[in-house]
């Protein structure tokens, strides 16, 4: 819904696919993602990764959105079936990614780093306030721990 909120500002028509409708949803609704990619040009997930989330995005949905879309994944990597998302970038049946997460993170397959369709980012999704804070009150703790002569909060074995 934050996704939706944000791409309302800028006119962007949405819809959306989930395993039931939401009758509260002013967005169009897609009962398959293959229909949902059929019918967009951008194409966005985020969701969490479930047994059945697990390659949700495959070469079925990557060919219905075909050689002028983008697909977006900011969700999990393992989303998407990542050799068909690179075959398809390679070889134009798919128009562009922007990706931050990847299949087997911290491995990205070598061929994206070189096409001109593709947006590759570390995972950002952690670069909260919170997170932020929660990261520097931990990193103050394991320093006044060290200088205490104290265990350390976050030993790194």
């Amino acid at each position: 819904m934050a996704i939706a909120k944000r791409a309302e500002a800028f006119s962007c028509p949405i819809s959306y696919y989930s395993r039931t409708e939401k009758a509260d949803l002013k967005y169009k609704y897609y009962p398959s993602v293959v229909e949902l990619a059929s019918n967009c040009h951008i194409l966005i997930v985020a969701c969490p990764l479930t047994e059945e989330t697990r390659h949700i995005i495959n070469r079925e949905v990557i060919d219905a959105l075909g050689p002028k879309g983008v697909l977006i994944n900011i969700g999990r990597g393992p989303h998407v079936d990542e050799p068909e998302l690179v075959s398809a970038l390679v070889e134009g049946r798919l128009g562009g990614a922007g990706l931050d997460v990847f299949e087997h993170e911290p491995y990205v397959p070598e061929e994206l780093f070189g096409l001109e369709n593709v947006v590759l980012t570390p995972h950002v999704g952690s670069g909260t306030v919170e997170t932020r804070k929660e990261m520097a009150d931990l990193v103050l703790g394991n320093l006044e721990a060290q200088f205490l002569n104290k265990p350390l909060i976050t030993p790194v074995v």
